[in-house]
């Protein structure tokens, strides 16, 4: 279930993943600033609101689908303080779009789709900020980053495994919207920008 899930949430969402894992994305996330506190800010602010979506979905569900909720939360709490403690007096800033479309997640197959689909969009996201901060000769900043890529693939596996086919069925189109979401606001944002988004970069 695990690879054909996935595989079925990238391939409907192939333009959009792309173009959301372009320099493009980093361009829109930081409103053209580029800059390395501008990135880091970013992601803090990403991690932020992920920790606090998940710790109020662990308390809702039950079972296995509550341990990988709070599993998260602590993951997302924890990178959030690594990465704001780059940034001097880090003040959360608004929530991603991408929010919005989870937020209208409901069951718990719902929730996992929205977390699947969250989680493909922050994978993009945070091989971007490694790819910064490796142009930047900053390795240790990118080697952080590379690390929460892989605790992001690691939560994705453990997502797909609690759902059942049934559950699938209502959990794809909240994974579609999602990251629909995440690429509507990083098309407008560089669109209002007076910058192309669509040739990836």
């Amino acid at each position: 279930m695990t690879d054909a899930f996935v595989s079925a949430v990238r391939e409907a969402n192939k333009t959009e993943l792309s173009r959301l894992g372009s320099s493009k994305a980093l361009y829109a996330l930081t409103a053209g600033e580029m800059e390395p506190d501008a990135v880091l800010t970013a992601m803090a602010d990403d991690h932020h609101v992920a920790a606090g979506t998940y710790e109020a979905w662990a308390d809702e569900a039950d079972g296995d689908a509550a341990e990988l909720f709070a599993a998260a939360a602590a993951a997302e709490r924890e990178a959030y303080e690594t990465v704001a403690g780059e940034v001097d007096d880090h003040d959360p800033g608004s929530a991603p779009d991408l929010y919005d479309a989870m937020a209208d997640a409901e069951t718990t197959a719902e929730r996992l789709g929205a977390f699947v689909g969250r989680t493909l969009v922050a994978k993009a996201h945070r091989s971007q900020a490694t790819g910064f901060f490796t142009g930047q000769a900053d390795p240790g900043t990118a080697s952080t980053f590379r690390g929460l890529g892989g605790d992001l693939e690691d939560h994705l596996e453990d997502a797909v495994a609690l759902l059942s086919d049934d559950d699938a069925d209502a959990a794809e189109p909240l994974a579609d919207a999602v990251v629909t979401a995440a690429y509507d606001d990083y098309f407008g944002t560089l669109e209002e920008m007076g910058v192309n988004p669509k040739p990836v970069c």
